[in-house]
């Protein structure tokens, strides 16, 4: 019997869900997903608005009950410490910290106009200019990150917090058909191929379509 439940809303369309579910595998925790009812209230909010800051997805272990992404990592950061979310060397720590928390509070024109949607895929999308910047910025983070660590994840040999907070945005490069330097391709598809995220993907694809439509602005 599973010894936790991570309560998520849709895999096909909530990064939120998916960066918490990445973020339970890494840390090898026992658990069971839950997901909420695509007519849920709290779920259409998550989606709609974009936003990290409803109680999805939301870890409940042992008596303890933990929403947010990012509290979900630090939790399991101090309760699993060998899941080695974070590097070992103290600058790479911090250098970690700080892109996880960039992508945590930032990129909000990329979400809007880009949303997650792993069963769609948009050739020669346009992206409008509010976007182009945001995808800018995280180039520049895969680049500068791949030439420092090594890849063929952003820290090296192995996947660590920031891997899972910027997964979801290598789905919409990938759905929108977003045109990409060698480096940023490269790791782009060595996400995609990751096999948590081929796990991700494959529970997504058999997700009824509860949710008919999507308010986003394109």
């Amino acid at each position: 019997m599973a010894t936790a439940t991570l309560t998520i809303s849709s895999r096909n369309y909530s990064s939120w869900s998916l960066r918490g579910w990445l973020i339970c595998k890494m840390a090898g925790l026992d658990f069971d997903t839950e997901m909420l009812p695509g007519g849920d209230e709290t779920s259409r909010a998550e989606l709609l608005h974009l936003s990290p800051s409803f109680l999805v997805p939301r870890l409940h272990h042992e008596g303890i009950v933990v929403w947010d992404t990012l509290a979900i990592a630090q939790y399991l950061n101090e309760t699993f410490p060998e899941a080695g979310f974070l590097p070992k060397d103290v600058a790479a720590r911090a250098h970690c910290r700080s892109i996880a928390g960039e992508m945590h509070g930032g990129f909000i024109n990329l979400r809007s106009a880009l949303p997650m949607n792993l069963k769609a895929f948009h050739p020669s999308f346009r992206v409008f200019n509010g976007a182009k910047g945001d995808i800018e910025r995280i180039v520049t983070i895969f680049d500068d990150c791949l030439a420092r660590y090594d890849g063929p994840f952003l820290f090296g040999e192995r996947p660590t917090l920031a891997d899972a907070m910027y997964a979801p945005v290598c789905t919409r490069f990938r759905t929108y058909d977003v045109t990409l330097p060698p480096r940023a391709t490269a790791y782009r598809d060595a996400i995609l191929h990751w096999p948590l995220m081929v796990e991700w993907a494959e529970a997504a694809a058999e997700e009824p379509e509860e949710i008919e439509e999507l308010d986003m602005e394109f």
